[in-house]
C-alpha cells in the first residue's frame, strides 16, 4: 500500500506552490464527487431492488466517500490562507485535520457494516436470493473506483499531498470492497446465499482498518511528529555544505500539514563578526527553503573554535 510518508520520498517541492496544490485537489476532488453520488444512487438503489446486503453495504461505502470529498474540498480551501497572527506558521495543518476526520469517518462507516453484517449473520434464514443485476452494478462500481483511485493518486504524488492520498485510498478501498460484493454475489447467485453478508463484513473489516490507519498517521503529525530520517538527512547536509558552516546539531523538524518546520543550530568561526555570523545563517535559512519543502527554519548560532586551539579565521 501507498502510505502517507512515501510522500517523503523526495524533498525537492519548489515546483508546486500551495494555490497550485489547493487547485489540483479541488479539481480532483470534484472528479471524485461525480462518480461517487452517481455510485451511491446505482448502488443503493440496485442493492434494495436486487435484495443483496452487500451492495447496499458499498453504497454505504460510496455515500461515505462523498461526505469525505466535501470534507476535503474544506480543508483545500481554509489551508491555502495565507499565515495571519493567530495562525503564523499558516493554515496547512487543516489538510492534516481532514485526513483525521477521514479515517474517523472510515472507522464508524467500517463499524455499522460489520454490526450490520453480523446481525444477518445471526439469522442466515432471512437472507434473500440476490438479483443478476447486484452483480451488473458490482462491477462497474468496480472498475470505476480503480480508475477513479488511480486518477486520484497520481495527482496527490505529483503535488505531494497527503490529505489526497488518503482520499484516494479511500476510493481504492470502495474498490476493492466491490470486488468482494461481487464474489459474494456471485457465491449467493450460485446458491451460497451467506457469502452475500460474508462480504459485507469482510469490506466492513477492510474498511476500518484502513480508517484506523489513516486516524492514527494523522494523529501522530498532530503531535508534531518528524519527517523521516531521509529528508532529515537531506536538509542536514543543504546546512551543512552552506559556505561558512562549520556544523550543524540539534536538527529538529515536526510536520505542518505537508509541509515542514525545522529548527537548526549551526555553528561557524568563532573569530567572526555577529554580522558575518547572520549572514551564514541567512543564507542557510534560504537554501533549506528553496530546495525542501521546509516552510520555515529557525537557526541558532554557535561559535566553532579549531580543536587545535588555533583561532584564526577559517
Amino acid at each position: 500500500m501507498y502510505q502517507l510518508n512515501d510522500l517523503n520520498d523526495d524533498t525537492e517541492d519548489t515546483e508546486h506552490t500551495p494555490a497550485q496544490r489547493a487547485a489540483a485537489a479541488s479539481r480532483s476532488t470534484w472528479v471524485s464527487v461525480g462518480v461517487n453520488l452517481v455510485l451511491t444512487v446505482l448502488q443503493i438503489g440496485a442493492g434494495i431492488f436486487s435484495k443483496s446486503q452487500g451492495l447496499i453495504a458499498d453504497g454505504v461505502h460510496s455515500l461515505s466517500d462523498l461526505v469525505a470529498d466535501f470534507v476535503v474540498l474544506l480543508a483545500s480551501h481554509h489551508s491555502k490562507k495565507d499565515a495571519d497572527v493567530d495562525h503564523p506558521y499558516g493554515h496547512q495543518r487543516f489538510e492534516t485535520a481532514a485526513s483525521l476526520v477521514l479515517g474517523l469517518l472510515l472507522l464508524a462507516v467500517g463499524a455499522g457494516m460489520l454490526w450490520s453484517a453480523a446481525t444477518k449473520l445471526e439469522a442466515p434464514e432471512a437472507i434473500a436470493q440476490v438479483h443478476v443485476l447486484a452483480l451488473w452494478v458490482a462491477g462497474g462500481a468496480l472498475v470505476a473506483k480503480e480508475l477513479l483511485f488511480r486518477y486520484m493518486l497520481a495527482v496527490a504524488k505529483r503535488v505531494k499531498s497527503s490529505m489526497l492520498v488518503a482520499n484516494a485510498w479511500h476510493a481504492r478501498s470502495d474498490a476493492a470492497s466491490s470486488l468482494v460484493v461481487g464474489i459474494g454475489i456471485i457465491g449467493n447467485l450460485a446458491g451460497y446465499p451467506l457469502l452475500d453478508p460474508i462480504a459485507a463484513l469482510i469490506v466492513g473489516f477492510m474498511v476500518s482498518k484502513m480508517g484506523w490507519s489513516f486516524a492514527w498517521d494523522a494523529l501522530h503529525d498532530l503531535m508534531d511528529r518528524a519527517v523521516d530520517e531521509a529528508e532529515v538527512e537531506a536538509i542536514r547536509q543543504t546546512l551543512q555544505t552552506t559556505p561558512g558552516v562549520l556544523g550543524v546539531h540539534d536538527l529538529h523538524t515536526r510536520k505542518m500539514g505537508d509541509m515542514v518546520v525545522a529548527d537548526a543550530h549551526i555553528e561557524v568561526d568563532a573569530t567572526l563578526s555577529v554580522e558575518a555570523g547572520h549572514e551564514i545563517a541567512v543564507m542557510a535559512r534560504q537554501r533549506v527553503l528553496q530546495r525542501h519543502r521546509v516552510l520555515n527554519l529557525m537557526t541558532h548560532i554557535d561559535p566553532w573554535r579549531r580543536p587545535d586551539g588555533d583561532h584564526a579565521a577559517v
